[in-house]
C-alpha cells in the first residue's frame, strides 16, 4: 500500500492498488474512490455538497485528466450531494443501483437539512452546484464498466444499510460503501437489519477475489473485520428479537444488552419493527 498523501487545497489520498485510490475528506470521514483506467476514470461517491465535492474533484484532477464517470454507492446525502458539482464539470454518466436512484429522486431534497453545518449552500439549495443530480445509469443487474484495461464490476448483493447498496469491484479492490463502515457503529436508520446480516456474509464470501476492501468511512479493512461486523449484527438482531418477544410492549428494554450505543440500538429496534416494503 502506498503512503498517504495530502497537499494544500487537496484531500488526503492513498493508492491502495495500481490505479486504485481512496480519497479521504474530513467531513463525515468519507471515503471516495478513484479508479483510473487507460481511457476513463471512475469516481465513487462525491461528498455532501459542492464544498466537499470541489476538494474531491481537485484531488482527482491531480491524479488524472481522463474523462470521468461517477458511481453512487447509496442514496445518503454524504455520498450523493456532490453529484451536481461533477455534472457541472463535465461528467455525464452517473451510476447507482436502481433503488438508490429511485430513493434519490424521492428523498434527496428532504436530506438537505442534514448538511446545514458543513454545506450551508447545499442545505438551502441556493448557489452554484447545489442541484440534486439523480443518477442517469440505474443498475439492475451486474454490470461491467470498462475504463480501458481496467474492468470495474458494479453489483448488488441485497438489502443492508439501505435497499440500494451498490458494490464496486476492480481486479484488486472492493469499494463496499456503507455496507461496511469502520470507526463508527452501523447506521441503521434506513437499514434492513436481518437482510444486512446476510449481505455481509455475502461480502465476506468474496474475500479471495479482492486484495483490498474499502468501507464507506474510516480505514481499509480485512475480511476479519467484515466477519466481526456481521457476527455482532447477527447477535444484536437475535437479542433484539428475543427481547421483543419477551416484552412486546417495550422493546427498548433490550437496549442495555445490545452491542451498540443507545442511539443506534434504538434505530435497530425501530427498523426491526418496520414492515418490509
Amino acid at each position: 500500500m502506498s503512503e498517504t498523501v495530502q497537499t494544500k487545497d487537496m484531500a488526503e489520498y492513498v493508492q491502495v492498488a495500481p490505479g486504485n485510490y481512496v480519497i479521504r475528506t474530513g467531513n463525515y470521514s468519507l471515503n471516495s474512490g478513484l479508479v483510473v483506467g487507460r481511457t476513463k476514470a471512475m469516481v465513487i461517491d462525491t461528498g455532501a455538497g459542492p464544498r466537499q465535492a470541489s476538494l474531491i474533484y481537485r484531488t482527482v484532477r491531480s491524479l488524472t485528466k481522463l474523462p470521468l464517470v461517477v458511481v453512487n454507492t447509496h442514496s445518503h446525502f454524504d455520498h450523493i450531494f456532490g453529484n451536481a458539482y461533477f455534472a457541472d464539470n463535465g461528467v455525464h454518466d452517473f451510476y447507482a443501483q436502481r433503488n438508490c436512484a429511485h430513493d434519490m429522486a424521492e428523498t434527496a431534497k428532504l436530506q438537505r437539512g442534514m448538511v446545514a453545518d458543513t454545506e450551508p449552500e447545499m442545505a438551502a439549495g441556493n448557489g452554484p452546484h447545489t442541484g440534486i443530480k439523480v443518477p442517469t445509469k440505474p443498475v439492475d443487474q451486474e454490470l461491467t464498466v470498462n475504463l480501458g484495461d481496467m474492468p470495474v464490476k458494479l453489483f448488488y448483493l441485497g438489502r443492508g444499510h439501505t435497499d440500494g447498496d451498490l458494490l464496486v469491484g476492480t481486479p484488486s479492490t472492493l469499494f463496499a460503501g456503507d455496507l461496511v463502515e469502520q470507526g463508527a457503529p452501523p447506521a441503521f436508520e434506513d437499514s434492513y437489519p436481518r437482510d444486512w446480516v446476510e449481505t455481509l456474509r455475502r461480502v465476506s464470501s468474496l474475500r479471495h477475489e479482492y486484495d483490498v476492501l474499502v468501507p464507506g468511512h474510516g480505514q481499509t479493512v480485512s475480511d476479519a473485520f467484515v466477519r466481526s461486523m456481521w457476527e455482532t449484527m447477527n447477535m444484536a438482531v437475535r437479542q433484539a428479537e428475543q427481547a421483543s418477544r419477551e416484552t412486546p410492549g417495550d422493546s427498548t428494554k433490550a437496549i442495555p444488552i445490545l452491542p451498540y450505543g443507545p442511539l443506534q440500538s434504538r434505530a435497530l429496534l425501530k427498523r426491526l419493527q418496520t414492515p418490509p416494503r
